[in-house]
């Protein structure tokens, strides 16, 4: 069971889902680099899935190189696909993608979503869902790079229009384009007063 506490005051840990290729803009890259700095700045650390690839190694190396602390999660299934990072300061290998999610997650004060694919979309559905049952009041966030997840806003403020998401639990989704910002909003994030997706009427 997660933890149903909120980040506190201020963020220890940040889970961060993201894609084990680099894209095909420079500028996905760029933003894994500025939120890694930052985040060894702020002394935040980094929980991600243990890749030295595509954009997840960049985000790592980020905060290594900026002197900050990196966990890494990985099922042993992946070390080898994915090229596991083996200059982190913890690389956790678990036996399934599930317990890697649920590590992660019990590891982490908030989460944050860059660009990815199935994967990473997946992920952050799984513990936004998990905010919506009330299972954790951490805050989720998106860094909103180059306009990367606008389908998905867009999508999102569709279900509400289609009554099949709360208003209530669509803001809980915060979306930035600046990783400060991002972080800041992370940190003043207050859970919704109706948790629970039965006590707002909607599945």
């Amino acid at each position: 069971m997660l933890p149903a506490d909120g980040a506190g005051p201020g963020l220890r840990r940040v889970c961060i889902f993201c894609g084990s290729s680099a894209g095909e803009r420079s500028r996905y890259l760029e933003a894994a680099s500025e939120l890694g700095a930052l985040l060894a700045r702020e002394g935040i650390e980094l929980v991600y899935g243990g890749s030295r690839t595509g954009i997840m190694g960049r985000l790592a190396d980020a905060v290594l190189e900026a002197g900050g602390r990196v966990t890494g999660v990985i099922p042993g299934v992946l070390m080898n696909r994915e090229l596991a990072h083996q200059e982190l300061t913890d690389l956790r290998v678990v036996s399934s993608m599930h317990q890697r999610k649920a590590e992660m997650a019990e590891l982490a004060d908030a989460f944050v979503a860059l660009p990815g694919g199935l994967g990473t979309l997946e992920e952050f559905c799984e513990v936004l869902t998990w905010g919506q049952l009330g299972l954790h009041r951490k805050p989720s966030g998106v860094l909103d790079v180059g306009g990367f997840f606008q389908p998905l806003v867009r999508f999102l403020d569709h279900m509400v229009a289609e009554g099949f998401l709360s208003r209530v639990h669509r803001e809980m989704v915060l979306v930035e384009t600046s990783p400060q910002a991002l972080l800041d909003r992370l940190r003043a994030y207050q859970p919704p007063r109706v948790p629970r997706w039965i006590e707002a009427g909607h599945t």
